[in-house]
């Protein structure tokens, strides 16, 4: 439109960008001179003057982009049933859950995440915690979702709330910092972290510790384990009567009558709002967003499944050293360190653990009163009374102990990001020192993809007319962080690059376990061990936009049932923050990664101990 001036052809632009963003058509973007509100669907923002201030662009998008992402990552009935009802907790509550949904949906969004950096700031200069004189003055629900938000995305505090937020950091962290590290383990599952908040809630004292966690679902709720990732990937008719946003001061009551089930599952969810963008999934504002992870029952599974990928000529199988340059890795390994100082230590003595338990399987044994050999001790008063006395000598024997290699194969999806993978990448570095003292041969590997959303797969794909059901459509990644021939020293560097920022994207399991079982078959040991170490369900929004929601899904289950069944290679699985157990036959879910560790040495002993 020739006529457009720059303010109207800016408003227009936002209203689309929020529309993309929430998934949902129907927003209404609006601007007003008050604070930024939400009502429903209707949103309305700060107005920028005329000239259109950088600063002030920056601030209506930013709450445009809040309010968008809580349209499509919240769901307000959930929220509802689980919040407390005294009005300080809930307070802190709602900001917890809005640090939970701007860090989910910046991810991998370097712009929408600039964009809630200056909303944020644009709020603390009216904030009461800027001018807070003593620690009583410090709101509560922005300080902790301040905290909140430094731990889920690593961005630092905002300069104006730095000094009122350290009058109450010391005490909110002695009191629930072990519960603001654990938030970041359900950072895409809401019900989970509604109750990893209870407790942080209860921890603080602001919410009576006998009270229940979140109240039963009502009738007609999926109670599976993914109902709420499911939840995120569908449309946002469940969640439109929400009204809260990102201030403190908005109202979070949601309409009830909004809450009625969307029956279309989470594949078409997804491909229907994926086929209204321009050029598919490659749109920037798109990049990087979390998916949900699926997890469906497994009468969805049908006996007879084709899996194909649309083409493997962009796939990659790479070591770890080549993805950046030896003073990175040095930077990124020496960080890991740092992070996990305190849980070295005991993840060492589980360690230590399982080294005792192999060496005493491979301890040496002894045949005595034999006729030559090495002279018996405690014979030696017999041979000296009379030399040629026989049955005098003992002979050392080894006890039998299969020679055998295990790979640790490790998720490096983007849902992974944070603690998990730090914990993942520690517990593997200690658990591939341990097995290589008792002489047992360690590879580690992980599994992502090159790009957000498809790559040059996709891209190839659209040049071709878009053909139908293409399969997997997104470009692996596979990385070798260590060898089995390697030593341990020689590898332990590369483990640094599981902190490099932007590595972790999406995960196709099913290729994975493939590429990691191939490799062990291939070698020449006699025991081979493949233990999957992952957060969740496959997830490729690229490839599940064009297939059937449930076609990762359907192809890791059959891989598995594969390796299984009629497969040499024991396989061993470890969930984090997610059912695993629905997979694999022999596996364990666990809800704290700082659990990984001795999970891991309890598996590996177990396997052991069966085996001998």
């Amino acid at each position: 439109m020739p006529d457009t001036t720059p303010l109207e052809a800016f408003r227009l632009a936002l209203g689309g960008a929020a529309r993309a963003l929430a998934h949902e058509p129907e927003v209404e973007l609006g601007y007003s001179a008050d604070q930024p509100v939400q009502s429903g669907k209707t949103v309305k923002v700060p107005m920028p003057g005329r000239t259109l201030p950088a600063e002030q662009v920056a601030e209506a998008r930013g709450a445009a982009d809040a309010f968008a992402l809580r349209l499509r990552l919240h769901d307000a009935s959930l929220h509802n049933r689980s919040a407390p009802a005294e009005p300080v907790a809930r307070a802190v509550f709602d900001a917890i859950e809005q640090a939970r949904v701007e860090a989910l949906g910046s991810k991998g969004m370097d712009g929408v995440t600039a964009n809630l950096t200056t909303a944020l700031e644009a709020r603390m200069r009216s904030d009461p915690i800027a001018r807070a004189r003593n620690r009583d003055e410090v709101p509560l629900s922005t300080a902790i979702g301040l905290m909140v938000r430094e731990r889920l995305t690593g961005q630092p505090v905002p300069d104006r709330a730095k000094a009122g937020l350290d009058m109450v950091r010391g005490w909110i962290e002695e009191k629930a910092g072990a519960d603001l590290d654990g938030l970041g383990l359900a950072l895409d599952d809401q019900s989970s972290f509604a109750r990893l908040a209870t407790k942080l809630l209860q921890e603080l004292e602001l919410v009576a510790a006998d009270l229940p966690p979140e109240s039963e679902p009502n009738e007609g709720d999926e109670p599976e384990d993914g109902q709420d990732d499911e939840t995120q990937g569908e449309s946002d008719d469940e969640r439109d009567g929400d009204g809260a946003g990102p201030q403190d001061q908005m109202d979070v009551r949601a309409e009830a009558e909004q809450g009625e089930s969307d029956e279309q599952d989470e594949g078409d969810a997804d491909r229907d709002s994926m086929a209204d963008e321009e050029g598919g999934l490659g749109d920037e504002g798109e990049e990087g967003a979390a998916p949900a992870r699926p997890n469906r029952p497994l009468a969805d599974m049908s006996g007879q499944f084709d899996y194909q990928a649309y083409t493997s000529r962009f796939d990659e199988v790479v070591e770890a050293a080549t993805l950046c340059d030896d003073e990175e890795l040095t930077r990124l390994r020496a960080y890991l360190d740092q992070q996990l100082t305190h849980l070295q230590g005991a993840v060492t003595k589980l360690a230590n653990r399982l080294q005792r338990r192999l060496m005493a399987q491979q301890s040496r044994s002894w045949d005595f009163d034999q006729d030559e050999g090495l002279l018996d001790a405690a014979r030696l008063a017999r041979v000296i009374v009379n030399p040629m006395q026989s049955l005098s000598y003992k002979i050392e024997r080894d006890t039998e102990f299969r020679d055998t290699v295990v790979t640790l194969l490790i998720d490096n999806s983007g849902s992974m990001r944070g603690r998990p993978i730090s914990i993942a990448a520690i517990s593997a570095d200690i658990m591939a020192r341990t097995l290589e003292r008792c002489g047992v041969k360690t590879e580690i590997l992980g599994f992502t993809t090159r790009a957000w959303k498809g790559g040059q797969s996709r891209e190839a794909w659209l040049a071709a007319g878009r053909p139908a059901m293409p399969g997997r459509l997104n470009d692996l990644r596979h990385i070798i962080y260590k060898q089995a021939d390697d030593p341990w020293r020689r590898a332990r560097k590369n483990l640094g690059l599981m902190m490099r920022e932007g590595l972790l994207k999406e995960n196709i399991d099913g290729e994975a376990l493939l590429w990691a079982h191939s490799r062990l078959i291939a070698r020449s040991e006699e025991r081979r061990i493949l233990m999957v170490i992952s957060d969740g369900a496959p997830v490729d929004d690229s490839t599940l936009s064009v297939n059937s929601g449930s076609y990762l899904e359907k192809h890791l289950r059959q891989v598995i049932g594969w390796i299984e069944t009629r497969s040499p290679v024991q396989l061993v699985a470890i969930g984090i923050g997610h059912d695993v157990t629905r997979y694999y036959q022999r596996a364990v879910t666990i809800m704290d990664a700082e659990q990984l560790g001795g999970t891991m040495v309890g598996q590996l002993a177990d396997l052991f101990d069966e085996a001998a």
